[in-house]
């Protein structure tokens, strides 16, 4: 009896053990697996965080900035411009008749009076030829007028130097009448001498016109006939039909015109010196001085007309010509310059992006001047400590947060220390 009870007790022995190990293996399980998992909700916790908080920087937008360069050179003016000869003048025949030379040609130079071509006119000749006939007519009946005025005056002077009553009363009157009548035909066979002695010298001066002659020294820059041509007076202006024959300019010195911006005006004045540049001399610049001005705005391009001088002692600058005209302009302390990329056209106009303080964007309204192409000119809205967005996105607003490309990250700060 007693065998079997200490054979069934070392048999419950090492079962009880087992027992208690695999509790112990369960329990040290559970405890591994609520380590594990509690690392899980722990990390993914932490990643979630990590997420948003990449999320939340990403949708910060990262811009550069750019300061505004202030105007320290003086603002250069540069506008197109015209050059006109000191004078110029286009020569017309005043008689008609056929051209029977010319002598001088395109860029001959000439001076005053000197002859650039002769027309024949018989028809003008003719009738000079007529009016010193009639001229000689009228002179001849003005000496027989003055022989009968002389007689009639004498003849009454003896009758009224006559004893009273050798002559009658009514043949005083009668010799006093006629010689009256002796002295007005004198007066009108005069008159006529006076109005064909007119008509001749009309006709001579335009004999003289058959030679056609240069106004003033200069050079010849247009010929518009040739031997030959049947020529008819005229003027260009409206004392004939008759075109051109030739055009003589002035160019020892130049004029040059310019049409300045209504905006502009303010930096242009009287004696201010300019440079020309020409397409045709692109290693040259020619010296101007302004003259004068039109002293008002034109209606309808808003621009003011600007007369400048140039002196032309080698003859390169020509009538006709295109100049690229350059000022330099006064420092103007309000100008700043940016670069176009940083413009904002939005529905209210011209509008800059600026970070302000805590890195907010602020949008300012901007005046432009002159467009440089890279650059612009800023008139007004701008200083130069503003922190100007380059390139800015198309949706920044105001009062987005932004980051400063530019800007040292924490980091970047903890490493410099």
């Amino acid at each position: 009896m007693s065998e079997h009870h200490d054979q069934r007790s070392e048999e419950v022995a090492p079962l009880s053990f087992s027992r208690k190990r695999l509790r112990s293996l369960g329990s040290a399980a559970a405890g591994l697996a609520f380590v594990v998992a509690a690392w899980g909700i722990l990390s993914r916790d932490e990643h979630a965080k990590a997420v948003a908080t990449w999320t939340d920087e990403a949708a910060i937008p990262t811009v550069s900035i750019v300061h505004p360069e202030r105007d320290t050179k003086g603002q250069e003016i540069v506008l197109p411009g015209n050059v006109r000869a000191w004078y110029s003048a286009p020569v017309y025949a005043r008689v008609s008749g056929y051209l029977t030379a010319w002598y001088f040609d395109y860029g001959a130079q000439v001076k005053k009076g000197q002859v650039l071509a002769e027309i024949d006119t018989p028809d003008l000749d003719a009738q000079f030829s007529a009016a010193k006939a009639k001229l000689k007519s009228a002179q001849a009946v003005v000496k027989v007028r003055d022989a009968e005025a002389r007689f009639a005056d004498s003849t009454f002077a003896r009758w009224h130097d006559a004893p009273k009553g050798v002559v009658s009363v009514q043949e005083m009157q009668s010799k006093q009448a006629d010689n009256e009548s002796a002295t007005a035909r004198l007066s009108a066979a005069q008159a006529d001498v006076a109005v064909a002695q007119a008509e001749v010298d009309r006709l001579q001066a335009l004999e003289g016109f058959k030679r056609v002659t240069a106004p003033f020294d200069g050079i010849v820059t247009a010929r518009e006939t040739d031997i030959g041509a049947l020529i008819n007076a005229g003027s260009g202006i409206g004392g004939g039909s008759g075109p051109e024959l030739f055009r003589v300019a002035d160019v020892h010195k130049m004029r040059v015109y310019v049409k300045v911006p209504q905006r502009m005006v303010s930096s242009i004045s009287v004696g201010m010196k300019a440079q020309l540049h020409l397409p045709q001399y692109p290693d040259r610049t020619f010296d101007a001085t302004v003259t004068n001005t039109s002293s008002a705005i034109n209606v309808t391009s808003r621009t003011l007309r600007v007369e400048m001088h140039a002196e032309n002692p080698d003859g390169l600058l020509q009538p006709g010509t295109f100049a690229e005209v350059h000022w330099k302009g006064p420092v103007n302390p309000d100008l700043v310059r940016i670069p176009a990329s940083a413009l904002l056209f939005r529905q209210h106009g011209l509008e800059v992006a600026v970070v302000g303080p805590e890195d907010k964007i602020a949008l300012k309204h901007v005046t432009l001047g002159r467009n440089l192409d890279a650059e612009v000119e800023v008139l007004q809205g701008l200083s130069p400590s503003d922190r100007v967005v380059d390139s800015p996105p198309d949706a920044l607003a105001s009062g987005d947060l932004v980051q400063v490309a530019d800007k040292p990250t924490p980091d970047e700060k903890t490493a410099a220390r």
